[in-house]
C-alpha cells in the first residue's frame, strides 16, 4: 500500500523537460522586456560623451543621473512636467472611463436579451480589427469641424473607447455573473443601476483591471494621434514632448541627456500601475477554482 501511495504521487520524468523549456522560455521573454528597461536606466546616468563612448549596459565612471534629471524638470520653465501631467490626464481619466463603459456595454451585451445585441457585437468586433491610424485623420477632420481639434478633448475623447474592452467584459461577464444573483436583487426591489454599481462592477473588477491597464498603456504610448490633433506645444503628452527634444539631438547633442532622462520618468507611473494592480489579477485568475 505504502509503494503505491508513493508511486502515485511521483510526477511522471518527462514534465522536467518541459518544465525546463517552458521556464526557459519565460526567461527569455522576460529578458526581453527588461533589458530594453535597464538600457534606459544605465543611459540616464550618463553625460552625452559617455553615451556614445562607453559600452551602453555598464556605468560609467561619471554618474550623473540627478543631473540629468534635473535638468529634465527645470528645462523650459519644467515644460516636462507639463507634459507628464498632460499625460496623466490623458491616460489616467481615458482608462478609468473607457473601462467604466466597457463594462457597463459588455455587462449589458451579456446580461439582457434585447433586438439586436448581437448586430451590436458584431459592430464592436468590427471596431476591434480598426488600427488606431486608420481612424485619425477622420477624427481630426471631424474635431476640426466641431472646433475641439488642438484641445484637450481631441484626445481624451477618442481614448473613452475600447472595443476590445467591452469584447472582453461581455466574454467575462457571461461566464461569472450568476443571472440568478442578478433576479434576486431584482425581488429584493434594487434598479438595474444599483445591481449594476453593486454586483456586477464588483464581479468584473478582474476585467476592469486588465482593460484599465490596457488603456493605461496605449494613452500614454500614444504617439500618433497627439501629433495629428495637436499644435499647441503646452497641449502635448509626453511621447509627444520627447520626440521632439529627440529631434533637436543633431542641432544640441545635450538634448540626448533630456531625452534618456525624460524616457526614465515617463516609465515610472506604467511600473507602479503595474505593481499596485496585479493583485486583482491574481483573484481574478482564481475567480470560480472553489466550489
Amino acid at each position: 500500500m505504502t509503494l503505491i501511495r508513493r508511486q502515485s504521487f511521483e510526477k511522471p520524468s518527462s514534465s522536467k523537460p518541459a518544465a525546463l523549456i517552458v521556464t526557459a522560455l519565460l526567461t527569455i521573454a522576460a529578458l526581453y522586456f527588461l533589458v530594453p528597461v535597464y538600457w534606459v536606466v544605465v543611459a540616464a546616468t550618463k553625460s552625452t560623451q559617455d553615451l556614445f563612448s562607453t559600452n551602453g549596459f555598464l556605468l560609467s565612471g561619471d554618474f550623473v543621473l540627478w543631473k540629468n534629471l534635473g535638468q529634465v524638470l527645470a528645462y523650459d520653465g519644467g515644460i516636462f512636467l507639463r507634459w507628464f501631467m498632460n499625460s496623466l490626464l490623458y491616460a489616467g481619466a481615458g482608462a478609468l472611463i473607457a473601462a467604466y463603459l466597457a463594462a457597463a456595454g459588455g455587462y449589458a451585451l451579456a446580461k439582457y436579451r434585447f433586438r439586436g445585441s448581437n448586430l451590436v457585437f458584431g459592430v464592436v468586433l468590427g471596431g476591434v480589427l480598426v488600427p488606431g491610424t486608420a481612424t485619425a485623420l477622420p477624427l481630426f477632420l471631424l474635431f476640426s469641424e466641431m472646433g475641439l481639434s488642438n484641445t484637450y478633448w481631441s484626445v481624451l475623447l477618442p481614448s473613452l473607447v475600447s472595443p476590445f474592452g467591452l469584447f472582453l467584459c461581455r466574454v467575462y461577464a457571461s461566464s461569472t455573473v450568476d443571472s440568478a444573483l442578478l433576479e434576486a436583487a431584482r425581488l429584493d426591489g434594487a434598479s438595474e443601476l444599483r445591481i449594476f454599481h453593486t454586483i456586477g462592477l464588483r464581479v468584473l473588477s478582474p476585467a476592469l483591471v486588465t482593460v484599465f491597464l490596457f488603456q493605461l498603456v496605449g494613452i500614454w504610448n500614444n504617439y500618433f494621434l497627439p501629433l495629428v490633433m495637436l499644435s499647441d506645444s503646452d497641449l502635448y503628452p509626453i511621447t509627444l514632448g520627447l520626440n521632439t527634444w529627440l529631434g533637436q539631438v543633431d542641432r544640441l547633442p545635450e538634448f540626448y541627456e533630456l531625452t534618456t532622462g525624460g524616457v526614465l520618468l515617463s516609465t515610472i507611473p506604467l511600473a507602479i500601475a503595474m505593481i499596485v494592480l496585479q493583485r486583482f489579477w491574481r483573484g481574478g485568475l482564481t475567480e470560480g477554482s472553489v466550489k
